[in-house]
């Protein structure tokens, strides 16, 4: 299928060609052809499987078949958790609508409103927010809702997560009764269905690449490291100068700040990216990486959604995350738009093991173990050896992920004596 297969216009084809994009992925190839007829929609995708295009292409379609006269009043609602992502779909609205007459603003909070306000002042089709700014702007009366045909709520569970639900349920009760309501997800809590229930009207349902699942080209491994080797670790493997763009995650800001500034004084150069982050210093370590002037940007969960390089080769997760789905969304960073990818992920198995197997569990698969690295921690139930000084014990991993020296020293003892629950 391509997408002239799914009835789009000419000026939308012509911009979907120019950007290099011929066939739809699964989730467009099914979306599209609910959405432009009209028809609520409950989208059950992960990211990385082209659910922006997904809705926004069809809603751009739409609005240009019956253009506004007059002063331009808002028609179309897109909601998104963060104001990264928020971005990444305003630019796509920008590629995919550039030869239609249609116009489109992203506001966000973090900035001065002032710029937001002139352009919503001036008119708009389409607005992209997340809820916060938009909620504000709403309570000043620079918004105002009655006019919304079409709303699209992205990343619910994400909005869940971020404790942004009481804030949607705020915007949903502001929307006219008559609209159509495109509901995205990568997973379905109880309370985002009982949500998404609430506020579509018998929906069509699209489900593609569940949550639980693990792009085929991207390569994972697991390496048992002490916590307080991590760092040298993390420098070893990032010295390997075949790994070109890295993204490194962390659970916390704090812990994407100091991982940063170790890769620094040990001759990485690195940029962090998180919530506390100015705006301005999120958009440029942003533009940096997907430039390639910075190869590797630490982030937290938050902050890296809405991250969209497809030259990233390699995520590290520097410390396991506590959600399994979480997991998931991470390594997608990589082999996107069926390019391949490898994801490392370090596991302190003393403070980290429960973890490991949660996701082992949801993903349905065992990650392969690198064994072989200079900083290795037993797996559960084995015990340290004595091995020579100074062999080589490297061996693995495609692009000698780890190609260094093991150290001249015998291994401590596993630090708490005790194997792992």
């Amino acid at each position: 299928m391509t997408f002239q297969d799914l009835n789009l216009v000419a000026p939308i084809l012509e911009a979907l060609q120019q950007e290099g994009y011929t066939t739809p992925t699964p989730i467009q190839q099914e979306a599209i052809p609910i959405a432009l007829a009209g028809k609520d929609l409950l989208g059950c995708a992960q990211t990385g499987t082209g659910k922006t295009a997904a809705f926004s292409i069809p809603i751009l379609q739409l609005l240009n078949e019956a253009p506004q006269q007059g002063h331009r009043k808002i028609r179309t609602l897109i909601l998104t958790p963060t104001r990264e992502l928020a971005i990444q779909i305003g630019e796509s609205i920008a590629a995919y609508g550039r030869k239609l007459p249609l116009k489109h603003v992203v506001i966000f909070g973090g900035v001065p409103q002032g710029p937001q306000t002139k352009a919503l002042k001036d008119g708009i089709d389409i607005l992209v927010a997340t809820p916060g700014r938009l909620l504000d702007l709403m309570d000043q009366k620079f918004i105002n809702l009655n006019d919304i045909e079409i709303f699209v709520l992205d990343e619910a569970d994400r909005m869940l997560d971020m404790g942004f639900i009481h804030d949607v349920k705020r915007v949903v009760a502001r929307l006219p009764k008559e609209r159509q309501t495109l509901f995205f997800s990568a997973t379905m809590p109880p309370e985002i269905q009982k949500l998404a229930d609430t506020i579509l009207v018998n929906p069509e349902k699209v489900e593609v690449t569940p949550v639980s699942s693990t792009a085929e080209k991207i390569k994972q491994y697991m390496l048992f490291v002490e916590k307080s080797n991590k760092k040298k670790l993390l420098v070893s493997i990032l010295r390997n100068d075949a790994i070109k763009s890295v993204l490194v995650f962390t659970r916390t800001k704090h812990g994407a700040d100091r991982v940063a500034r170790d890769l620094h004084k040990s001759g990485v150069p690195a940029e962090a990216i998180h919530g506390d982050k100015s705006q301005g210093a999120r958009q440029r370590a942003l533009g940096n990486f997907k430039s390639g002037a910075t190869r590797v940007l630490v982030a937290t969960d938050i902050a890296a959604r809405g991250i969209d390089v497809e030259a990233l080769s390699h995520v590290i997760n520097y410390e396991l995350p506590n959600v399994p789905e979480t997991y998931v969304h991470r390594i997608g960073r990589t082999g996107r738009a069926g390019a391949s990818g490898t994801a490392i992920s370090f596991c302190d198995t003393s403070e980290e093991f429960d973890d490991l197997k949660a996701i082992q569990k949801l993903i349905g698969l065992t990650i392969p173990v690198i064994k072989d690295h200079p900083y290795p921690m037993p797996e559960p139930g084995m015990v340290n050896i004595r091995l020579p000084k100074g062999k080589d014990v490297v061996k693995r991993t495609d692009a000698n992920i780890v190609s260094q020296q093991r150290p001249q020293r015998h291994f401590n003892k596993h630090r708490s004596g005790k194997k792992p629950s």
